[in-house]
């Protein structure tokens, strides 16, 4: 509403109109038409079905459900996803993307959930970068998905071998510094200092760690 009412100042009336003309005007050009209505999570349930559906009927083939500005939480996103596949009928029919910023430092974590919901295309970003806190890291997520495929069941065609190093370019190209504790690509990721661990992972180092440094190009420590 505060999108609506503030900054477009239209009425939900307007809004629709807006997405049919546009997505039928762009279709004119363009095969593949990306939906994306901003702040989605803090929309009203039944109003953000509506724009969907409009935005379908008129052409868009990917939806994309944008957690604007970080706000939503794993189990809020997951019961979104469940309400959508429940009063979409074409939900199916397209593609459903996510978009989530990591203000609140859960970006990988809701883009985890709507894997498990029905999403089946995430956008982000290497190592996180991006607007603000920043996006979702995609390095995260392709290595989530690998080592809990049992859990999540989802297949991509990301090379993991080539993790580490797009994500030192992707730092030095940005300079952005990469933290050391950075998840799955950070220098201290495969580093074990406490004396219980080290003796598991001297013992059996095949079973102790399912996602070992070589797979995501990295080196052990």
């Amino acid at each position: 509403p505060i999108h609506r009412q503030s900054k477009l100042h239209m009425t939900k009336k307007e809004v629709l109109e807006k997405i049919k003309g546009s997505i039928e005007y762009a279709h004119h050009f363009f095969e593949i038409i990306e939906f994306s209505p901003e702040d989605a999570t803090r929309t009203e349930r039944t109003f953000l079905v509506q724009a969907i559906e409009t935005a379908i009927t008129a052409g868009a083939s990917v939806i994309n459900i944008p957690d604007t500005v970080g706000y939503t939480n794993p189990a809020e996103f997951a019961d979104l996803f469940t309400y959508l596949r429940k009063n979409i009928p074409l939900f199916d029919e397209v593609t459903f993307s996510v978009h989530c910023h990591d203000d609140l430092g859960m970006a990988v974590a809701n883009s985890l959930a709507s894997i498990e919901n029905g999403a089946t295309r995430i956008e982000g970003t290497i190592n996180g970068i991006g607007e603000r806190a920043g996006n979702a890291a995609l390095e995260e997520i392709a290595a989530a998905l690998y080592v809990r495929k049992d859990y999540y069941h989802a297949t991509d065609n990301i090379n993991l071998k080539d993790t580490q190093a797009t994500s030192e370019m992707i730092s030095r190209y940005s300079k952005m510094p990469l933290p050391k504790n950075k998840a799955v690509v950070g220098n201290n990721a495969f580093a074990h200092e406490t004396g219980i661990h080290q003796d598991g992972m001297l013992k059996n180092p095949q079973t102790y760690e399912i996602l070992r440094p070589e797979t995501v190009g990295g080196k052990s420590t």
